[in-house]
């Protein structure tokens, strides 16, 4: 018999136990999250360890709560949470109609456990204010751990941006899901920092930030970079009650523009030269080559997005269904966009998820998201203007920045599917749904 099976008994505990400790298995997701890895068994299937598996733990456990006090939670259905009800019903047509069935099965299954992880079990536990600010305080001093682990490991190579990603593996896949988890912890810290009672308190969280912003610096992460400042641009908006109208006009000015480039193959003449788009060792010249249109990654975004905007036309009502992007996106590809890493070996998608999901889910699958986005940012507007309770009024300031900033990284990639930040941004709507409960309750 091999040793491991002497684990068995010991495994089976364990699970019980966490089953029975729902807030304890709760808080072990939410540490992990930063420090999980992506896994492939030898059958290929793949992973995220170990908090993927604490997900369906999760299920089970808000399973058990849920069927214990579904009356007292669930009086009335939240808007956000109908909304989000509608998307999980569309997906089921899209899977339906889906070009690769069992892929889509298996994106659907993950999305129902990521929801109830981050969504259903959060808004059972959160009726008591202090294990909110405790997850909170969780998820950031496992980033912050993690965090200080990257930038000593990237420290040693002298933070070359060649050996960023090296630095933050097995636990981050690259650089850009590191940062995008990373810029979504510094409202979180000015937060806390707001919220300390003593100047003891102040001095340690203050010093955190000796540890995040040279990391975001460190990350070479464009993404990041670009969402910190429109962050702080949300937070302004949102002060002026202008949020909404803010990412709206957004929405507006997008749909503009490629409508402009549409026009009369307008896009062709943006096409970069094939043999002067490489991929740049040094940071410097990486970014000039951005603003020249010859960076290696930059124009293989373009190349995608145009071949997600053609796949549009054929398939706008349902879509090619979830995670069928890869299979299909090639034959739709323009050659004057190719680039040296055309081939996509590791078959990623379009690097846009709003792309992304018009593409897989059709226009209503976009649609739906996007409303989600804005009734949100109106949720954050509404309690901002109207609870009296500085607590609450700081957190959803500090979830109206972070969703601003998800949905910029997310403009560049897709990662709202992912466990490090898809986490994040299902947190964030279970606090908003919380918030508007105990404002709708105790408004003052």
């Amino acid at each position: 018999m091999q040793p491991i099976w002497f684990l068995v008994p010991f495994v089976i505990i364990g699970i019980v136990y966490l089953i029975q400790k729902p807030i304890t298995l709760f808080y072990l997701l939410l540490f992990s999250i930063p420090w999980s890895i992506e896994y492939h068994f030898p059958s290929g299937l793949g992973t995220d360890l170990p908090d993927e598996p604490l997900m369906w733990l999760t299920c089970i456990a808000a399973t058990v709560l849920f069927i214990q006090h579904r009356k007292s939670v669930f009086k009335k259905l939240h808007p956000l949470l109908l909304l989000l009800l509608l998307q999980i019903l569309w997906m089921v047509v899209s899977v339906i109609y889906s070009t690769h069935f069992i892929l889509s099965v298996k994106y659907f299954l993950a999305k129902i456990w990521y929801l109830t992880a981050f969504l259903i079990m959060p808004l059972l536990l959160w009726r008591d204010q202090q294990i909110f600010k405790r997850s909170a305080i969780v998820l950031l001093a496992s980033m912050l751990l993690a965090t200080t682990v990257g930038i000593v490991r990237h420290g040693l190579t002298g933070f070359s941006f060649s050996t960023i990603n090296t630095a933050i593996s097995p636990f981050f896949r690259n650089h850009v899901n590191y940062s995008a988890l990373l810029v979504c912890m510094i409202p979180l810290q000015v937060v806390c920092w707001k919220q300390a009672k003593s100047a003891k308190l102040r001095r340690i969280i203050l010093l955190s930030f000796f540890v995040t912003v040279p990391a975001m610096y460190f990350s070479f992460a464009r993404g990041a970079w670009l969402a910190l400042p429109l962050g702080g641009l949300a937070y302004l908006l949102l002060k002026k009650q202008w949020l909404l109208r803010g990412f709206l006009l957004t929405i507006l000015s997008g749909l503009i523009v490629l409508l402009w480039l549409k026009e009369d193959n307008r896009y062709l003449q943006f096409a970069h030269n094939y043999q002067k788009t490489v991929f740049h060792q040094n940071f410097n010249e990486h970014l000039t080559a951005t603003y020249q249109l010859k960076d290696l990654s930059t124009a293989e975004r373009f190349h995608r997005w145009i071949a997600g905007v053609r796949m549009i036309e054929d398939s706008w009502q349902t879509g090619f269904g979830p995670t069928t992007f890869y299979q299909h996106y090639k034959s739709y590809t323009v050659p004057a966009f190719k680039t040296w890493v055309s081939k996509n070996e590791e078959q990623s998608t379009v690097h846009n998820y709003f792309l992304l999901l018009l593409v897989e889910q059709g226009a209503m699958g976009l649609l739906l998201f996007l409303l989600l986005l804005g009734l949100s940012f109106w949720y954050t507007q509404k309690i901002y203007s109207q609870t009296k309770d500085v607590f609450w009024r700081r957190t959803v300031a500090a979830i109206a920045v972070i969703l601003a900033m998800l949905c910029t990284v997310n403009f560049l990639s897709d990662l709202i599917e992912t466990d490090k930040v898809g986490s994040v941004f299902y947190l964030c709507i279970a606090t908003l749904i919380v918030a508007d409960r105990r404002q709708n309750n105790c408004p003052n």
